[in-house]
């Protein structure tokens, strides 16, 4: 879907605060657990950006210093409310997890050695787990795309797994880099069709 021209106005900058605020408290696992629950709300629900769009800014923001789920709610208030959207959504999502860093740090002492929370815990690790995988599988619907995606996708997942130290950015870069040089060759081979077909034709 195309960007739309929106109106900026209280009423819509409180929007994107309340759907970030909502989104953060039940983010347990990290940024990368969060991807199913923002693409419910803002491409599904709010019909804000589209899913590759989306895909987009959670890779910019895994490649850039700081917090994925800060990143990325930076990245899509700012394309959908410019600066004020921006500042919208970060306070919506940092808000809601300061708060409650601040009231499990003063009950850490008191609770971390409770079996019921320990056992909560544990349930919780498992669904994560799940969530994160299950948002693996929706980008690669639309991030792998022919056969070069999946190969570069398939040499990535075993190089990250045979590599445990390998640095996350520099993967990042590398896919940057071969995409760009994917694209050159396509696009000479392209013009040498082209080309082919033209002098066919005289």
């Amino acid at each position: 879907m195309e960007k739309e021209k929106r109106k900026i106005t209280i009423k819509f900058l409180y929007e994107i605060f309340m759907v970030f605020f909502k989104i953060s408290p039940i983010t347990f696992g990290g940024g990368f657990a969060m991807i199913p629950i923002m693409e419910e709300e803002i491409v599904h629900k709010k019909q804000w950006i589209d899913r590759e769009n989306l895909v987009d800014i959670f890779a910019v923001s895994q490649s850039l210093p700081g917090a994925i789920a800060v990143n990325s709610a930076t990245f899509v208030g700012y394309q959908i409310g410019g600066i004020a959207g921006a500042l919208s959504a970060l306070l919506g999502i940092v808000i809601p997890t300061f708060a409650i860093i601040i009231v499990l740090g003063a009950l850490l002492g008191s609770f971390q050695h409770n079996i019921y929370v320990q056992a909560a815990l544990k349930g919780i690790r498992p669904i994560v787990v799940a969530l994160i995988a299950s948002a693996a599988y929706k980008m690669g619907l639309v991030s792998v795309v022919d056969k070069i995606c999946a190969a570069l996708c398939a040499v990535c997942i075993i190089s990250l797994l045979l590599f445990k130290s390998l640095n996350l950015i520099l993967v990042i870069f590398l896919g940057a880099f071969a995409g760009i040089v994917i694209v050159k060759v396509k696009d000479q081979q392209n013009k040498r069709l082209s080309h082919k077909k033209a002098g066919e034709t005289l």
